[in-house]
């Protein structure tokens, strides 16, 4: 919860309810630009520390819903990271998380160096 999201997202305001197993459910909220935004999904494959599948859809849209893929493995002395969002309604749509997710990147990176 420390560097979830993008760059708006109010320090403190992240919450999350997690139940990380095939079948299980995850909601997480957060304010940003003064506005409350909830997410939540389905994670349809778990593989500890290697594979992440999910999906994902906005409280206010949930018949919009995507997936998306998250792949870890061992490169060199540190590890590689594929991340992958697809399946969005529209080019607006993919544009949107794309912007967000590469903020939420550079927060994971910072915070782990």
């Amino acid at each position: 919860m420390q560097w979830f999201g993008p760059t708006s997202v109010e320090e403190g305001s992240v919450k999350a309810d997690i139940d990380l197993r095939v079948g299980g459910r995850y909601r997480i909220s957060f304010r940003a630009n003064g506005d409350y935004n909830e997410v939540g999904g389905v994670y349809r494959e778990v593989v500890p520390n290697e594979r992440l599948v999910f999906s994902w859809a906005w409280h206010s849209t949930p018949e919009r819903e995507s997936l998306v893929s998250i792949s870890i493995r061992p490169e060199g002395s540190g590890s590689l990271l594929v991340f992958n969002h697809a399946q969005f309604v529209d080019a607006a749509a993919r544009d949107n998380h794309e912007r967000g997710w590469t903020e939420f990147l550079v927060k994971l990176e910072n915070y782990l160096a």
